[in-house]
């Protein structure tokens, strides 16, 4: 019993697909350029002394770091659930 989506139902498919993956490039680019201003605002206010910039910052790194994995992870974990179907 093979079980995969039928993408040839939906109209225009492959237009999808890359507007999909345009998508996950704007959100990894994203959550990097901010991993990387978070990143620096972090270290500049932990070195000036302002405590709730810093902690504010920390948190920006936090939510990048984690927004750009799920996003890495998504496509993977969405291949890995199809592999399984497929081999049902």
């Amino acid at each position: 019993m093979d079980i995969f989506p039928d993408f040839g139902a939906v109209g225009a498919a492959t237009e999808l697909r890359s507007i999909i993956g345009a998508l996950m490039t704007y959100v990894l680019i994203f959550a990097v350029l901010m991993l990387i201003i978070s990143a620096v605002t972090w270290a500049l206010a932990s070195s000036n002394g302002h405590v709730q910039t810093a902690g504010r910052a920390r948190i920006g790194v936090l939510v990048a770091a984690g927004s750009a994995a799920l996003a890495g992870c998504g496509i993977a974990w969405a291949n890995f659930l199809l592999s399984v179907g497929s081999g049902m």
